[in-house]
């Protein structure tokens, strides 16, 4: 059966086909730029493509990704296509699985969008054109949300009037949560328990940690919206409140000035005043940049703080897992963020760490907790959640 993963961003669309149960992927690619200039990269049986093209809107992107599944004869009838399963950034708390999209699914979402204005309109969006253009398959929604609905009201409620969650849904949802299903899923099997206790830290540009018993999210670090928990690349993470009415107050920044900053300008890019890339404040590190290697410290920081907090809520941790860009690339970050944590008994071996995007143990043998890198998959979760929705 083929199954068609959807990941659809503000501005790109990432795609990801496979035949099903196998999950033997076909064909994947990357449409980026949309509504500025447009381009897309296509993977084909090893072979990598990238063309320049406009790409106007979501529609045309999703147009051009099914003539390009003609062109590469991965389907020769649209009909053949039994399944999409959408990554959607907000469920908000209304939806803790991955649901059939009906009319009344689309409807709920276009009242979340206050709380994703950037990501829920393009997820519907491509939604419907999928829906129009391979109206047989069958729709289903997997929200980034999802995962997290398992949190205790203590640990998603914030300090303030209740009236607030009430009315309007403010509260912590948590987000990455497709990686952080299949990550802590894929460590319960390689520490061979099911009520294992684990940190997922999955740290890219976005980044965000959560602790994870007996296979269930109990706290995560992103809240209401993504800029919130540990510093990212350009997001600055847990901040003071106040520092938004100080700013309005005291530079004559709107609130929407603020929240830009705040979202696009801070993190590893507002510190280093280099780049919101890992790898780049890396190298300012290695040439004596000093704001480079202030950001490294406080993303090291912010990370560690994290991971203390929930090793105690866990009470203790069968393993700390690192995963996607920065987790699954970085061994001077991991190296830094584990060295921190000396005190609890965790170790990491200088030899194992050294790898790059491979599923490895790379704790000493006498670490107190077992240290992982496991390279995420949110495209298969989005499959596999499909296949089992085109095949009831």
């Amino acid at each position: 059966m083929k199954v068609l993963s959807v990941n659809a961003g503000s501005s790109s669309l990432k795609f990801q086909m496979y035949e099903m149960p196998s999950e033997d992927v076909l064909i994947s690619g990357l449409f980026e730029r949309i509504g500025i200039d447009g381009s897309y990269t296509i993977k084909y049986q090893g072979q990598k493509v990238k063309k320049e093209v406009a790409l106007p809107t979501h529609k045309d992107a999703v147009q051009l990704l099914i003539e390009e599944l003609k062109n590469y004869h991965v389907v020769e009838n649209l009909d053949e296509i039994k399944g999409v399963g959408h990554r959607v950034v907000h469920g908000g708390d209304k939806y803790a699985d991955s649901v059939v999209i009906t009319d009344e699914v689309i409807k709920t979402l276009e009242e979340l969008v206050p709380l994703a204005p950037l990501h829920n309109p393009a997820n519907i969006t491509v939604i419907n054109v999928f829906k129009e253009l391979v109206p047989d398959a069958c729709q289903v929604a997997v929200f980034d949300t999802g995962f997290h609905q398992t949190m205790p009201e203590e640990n998603f409620l914030y300090p303030v009037p209740y009236e607030w969650y009430q009315k309007y849904g403010v509260r912590k949802y948590g987000f990455h949560g497709t990686s952080h299903k299949y990550v802590s899923g894929r460590c319960q099997e390689l520490l061979g328990k099911e009520d294992a206790k684990i940190i997922v830290c999955h740290i890219g540009n976005g980044g965000s940690i959560s602790a994870i018993k007996n296979g269930k999210c109990i706290d995560t670090s992103m809240g209401l919206s993504p800029n919130a928990g540990i510093m990212m690349g350009t997001r600055a993470g847990d901040i003071d409140a106040s520092m938004v009415l100080y700013m309005k107050n005291n530079a004559q920044m709107t609130v929407e000035e603020i929240d830009n900053a705040l979202n696009k300008k801070s993190g590893l890019l507002g510190i280093s005043g280099v780049s919101s890339d890992s790898r780049d404040i890396e190298d300012g590190m290695k040439q004596g940049n000093e704001r480079c290697i202030l950001a490294q410290k406080m993303y090291v920081r912010k990370i560690v703080n994290y991971i203390a907090q929930y090793y105690v809520l866990l009470g203790g941790a069968d393993a700390i897992c690192f995963t996607a860009g920065v987790g699954e690339n970085s061994k001077d970050t991991r190296r830094d963020i584990i060295e921190e944590l000396a005190c609890l008994g965790i170790k990491i071996d200088p030899a194992r760490n050294d790898v790059r995007g491979e599923e490895t143990l790379i704790s000493t043998d006498d670490s107190t907790c077992k240290v992982y890198i496991i390279p995420t998959d949110e495209e298969v979760m989005i499959a596999r959640d499909t296949y089992q929705f085109a095949t009831k």
